[in-house]
């Protein structure tokens, strides 16, 4: 797949519903290019559009946490219905945000990988560290769940019941679908997804799906 146009079907600013979330990983991740993102901390309200997803196929993908149908306690939240938060730790150091997509037993999710932030910079920045420019703060899945607060408390909430909301974005996204990144098999697997022309994706590139 090349470059396309997504429209949203959905009402601008409201959180997208379960039934959006129970489709093909790979359809969700497209789609979600242009939602937002919105974290309510105590006064402060921090918000980014989404940049940038993978989708990751579950059972039968073995790049994916639930590969031939592994289950431990820390994969756990795959295996929840659609729409559901599942937060894990990368090598023992970045947070990474993913959302349930599909259906049982696929156990498949879309991994949040950069947003481009809106409101609430202030506190992102006082997040992610004096000196970081704004064009980093958000830009890579580790970064964008540290400038959000999005951590393990996260893990296996329902999102339209959570702190975390993913709410529909405006008009219309032109998207690109290239390789998955910072993986090791399947890499070739034309699942992760950009919106064309942003400065606010992680910066690794990848090979465009023809």
């Amino acid at each position: 797949m090349g470059p396309g146009i997504i429209r949203s079907t959905e009402r601008a600013g409201r959180p997208l519903p379960v039934l959006f979330f129970q489709r093909p990983a790979e359809v969700v991740a497209r789609e979600l290019i242009g939602a937002l993102v919105e974290v309510r901390t105590g006064r402060t309200t921090i918000r980014g559009r989404i940049v940038e997803t993978e989708a990751y196929l579950g059972v039968d993908d073995p790049a994916s946490h639930a590969f031939a149908h592994r289950h431990h306690a820390g994969n756990a939240s795959l295996y929840s219905p659609p729409g559901t938060w599942y937060v894990y730790r990368s090598y023992g150091i970045h947070w990474c945000a993913n959302l349930t997509a599909g259906g049982r037993p696929v156990a498949a999710a879309v991994l949040l990988r950069a947003l481009e932030p809106l409101d609430g910079l202030g506190l992102m920045r006082r997040r992610r560290g004096n000196g970081v420019p704004d064009r980093a703060l958000a830009n890579g899945p580790g970064k964008l769940c540290q400038a959000f607060g999005i951590d393990h408390r996260l893990d296996g909430s329902p999102m339209r019941r959570s702190w975390a909301r993913l709410l529909a974005g405006t008009g219309e996204n032109e998207v690109e679908a290239t390789t998955r990144i910072g993986i090791t098999k399947a890499v070739d697997w034309p699942l992760r997804f950009v919106a064309v022309g942003t400065l606010w994706a992680s910066r690794r590139t990848a090979r465009r799906s023809s």
